[in-house]
């Protein structure tokens, strides 16, 4: 496998580890799908864990700007699946440190563990191991704003949007892979519903 996998050398390590399922699937917001993908079942594997961190790293570098600020440049990630990439990334970079947001509850909103404070004008990644609706990102990105830092790009595994995914332009955004599931915008209208397949309930 090169430094830089493929987009089906990716697939085929997800399936491989579990990480990438088919079946019948639905999302806590509503959605069905045909996929249901869950990098963290990839990432517990070191060596596919060391994979997947070196390739995203080398996407990174290849951004001329990004590679200027390494040395100074912040990995924050939401807790808990995108900590795994972070740390990963911020090794094969040699970044300065890590970052990473929680929330206390479902229905409260994510906040840096005490004692992680990020600098005004800190040069922020962010990271994650899938951008499916970009809602735990958006939060993310509007969260390290309020604490005075700069967000000058996004790094995922797995890019897998939906009808709903938010859009980061102007921000580089870089992905191992994109994956295209069929999504079903509720019950109803959901094909594999209609067929009978016995449905999967998972968390975004």
């Amino acid at each position: 496998m090169q430094l830089v996998p493929t987009h089906d050398e990716v697939v085929a390590l997800l399936r491989r580890t579990g990480g990438l399922r088919e079946g019948h699937f639905e999302y806590t917001n509503g959605l069905h799908a045909n996929e249901y993908l869950q990098v963290a079942l990839t990432m517990r594997y070191y060596e596919a864990a060391k994979i997947l961190s070196v390739a995203l790293s080398r996407l990174l570098r290849a951004h001329s700007d990004i590679r200027a600020m390494i040395p100074e440049l912040s990995i924050v990630a939401p807790a808990t699946g995108g900590l795994p990439v972070a740390y990963g990334v911020c090794e094969a970079l040699r970044a300065h440190q890590v970052y990473w947001a929680e929330r206390e509850n479902l229905n409260e909103p994510q906040r840096f563990r005490q004692y992680l404070e990020l600098k005004p004008g800190e040069k922020v990644l962010l990271v994650d191991d899938i951008l499916r609706s970009g809602q735990k990102l958006a939060e993310l990105k509007k969260l390290v704003e309020s604490k005075g830092g700069e967000v000058v790009g996004l790094a995922v595994v797995i890019y897998q949007p939906n009808p709903k995914t938010i859009s980061f332009d102007p921000l580089p955004f870089y992905y191992l892979a994109k994956l295209d599931a069929t999504y079903y915008k509720d019950a109803a209208s959901c094909d594999l519903c209609k067929r009978g397949v016995p449905v999967d309930k998972v968390l975004i």
